[in-house]
């Protein structure tokens, strides 16, 4: 089956059976290895990206239900120089460890930050719950995306 996709802002056409998880797809098509194939389960959050601004896992999704669908990838997010809010965040309170899962956590958060722009760390807490760590205890995360809130505040945004 031919698909359509834009990903990260580019239209892309992928011939592939339709059953084909887009994390495949993703890794092996179109060499953007951000989402990591780590339970294939749905479970992790480690393969999460946006599709039409819905953080998903990838693992979980056909890519025959994704025709005209627009996805974006960690590579998509923002570029190296300039780091989106969360990115820039996590450098700043030195929260990656191993490296594994914070790909699909970023994408998490950037969904749940667009709809939820001031969160209380409950919530914080209650987005996170899908994507699993085996490094951290998750507190300097929470921070991490707490202090996006304060940035926001001082810089007026």
């Amino acid at each position: 089956m031919t698909i359509e996709l834009t990903i990260n802002g580019e239209v892309r056409t992928v011939t592939a059976d339709p059953r084909t998880a887009l994390l495949d797809v993703l890794r092996d098509s179109c060499r953007l290895t951000g989402a990591k194939a780590v339970c294939r389960e749905g479970f992790c959050g480690a393969c999460t990206v946006l599709v039409d601004g819905e953080a998903v896992p990838s693992c979980l999704r056909p890519i025959g239900m994704l025709d005209g669908r627009s996805i974006v990838t960690i590579e998509g997010l923002a570029h190296f120089e300039t780091p989106n809010p969360v990115q820039q965040a996590f450098i700043d309170h030195d929260v990656v460890q191993c490296g594994m899962c914070f790909p699909g956590m970023v994408m998490t958060l950037t969904a749940f930050l667009e709809t939820n722009p001031a969160p209380s760390r409950g919530e914080v807490k209650a987005a996170l719950s899908g994507n699993i760590c085996r490094c951290t205890g998750y507190e300097r995360i929470v921070d991490a995306v707490l202090s996006i809130q304060d940035m926001r505040k001082v810089s007026g945004r």
